[in-house]
């Protein structure tokens, strides 16, 4: 069942539409779909309480899960199980799409947490270089729904 809100939300510089809530199934199955810019990476983290499947669906990604790094393109999935380090780069010039499923819906809630509404179905303006402050703010309201931050985005 879809979100309410048919535009998504801007979260960070991407586009994220809810495509299955976690607060519409016992499971607590989410269902997002994103699009980035290239070069989108966010900071290297870990989910303490819930597994992330990730499937492309345009453009070439470079994953690092745990000690391993992965290159991913368009009809490809990878696991990010709970508890393990990772992050994601879109390496595709033109960006990149895809569907991250959750066990559980912890990192739903916190894009929505931390997201505007999206005024279209386009990616936001780009933030540019993050603050010492933001960084701050933002492993604070990843603490609150236990995603701790480790690393810095990957490059």
């Amino acid at each position: 069942m879809k979100e309410k809100n048919s535009n998504g939300y801007w979260f960070l510089e991407t586009h994220v539409k809810i495509r299955n809530s976690g607060d519409q199934n016992a499971d607590q199955i989410s269902v997002l779909e994103h699009q980035a810019y290239h070069g989108d990476s966010p900071p290297l983290h870990i989910h303490h309480t819930e597994d992330e499947v990730f499937l492309v669906l345009e453009g070439e990604f470079r994953f690092v899960i745990g000690s391993n790094e992965h290159r991913l393109r368009a009809g490809d999935t990878i696991l990010a199980p709970k508890g393990i380090p990772h992050a994601y780069r879109v390496e595709s010039i033109n960006g990149g799409k895809w569907i991250t499923i959750t066990t559980g819906h912890d990192f739903e809630n916190f894009v929505k947490a931390i997201s505007r509404p999206a005024e279209g179905d386009v990616l936001p303006e780009r933030l540019g270089p993050p603050t010492e402050a933001f960084k701050l703010e933002l492993a604070a309201k990843s603490a609150e729904y236990n995603i701790e931050i480790v690393g810095p985005p990957l490059h």
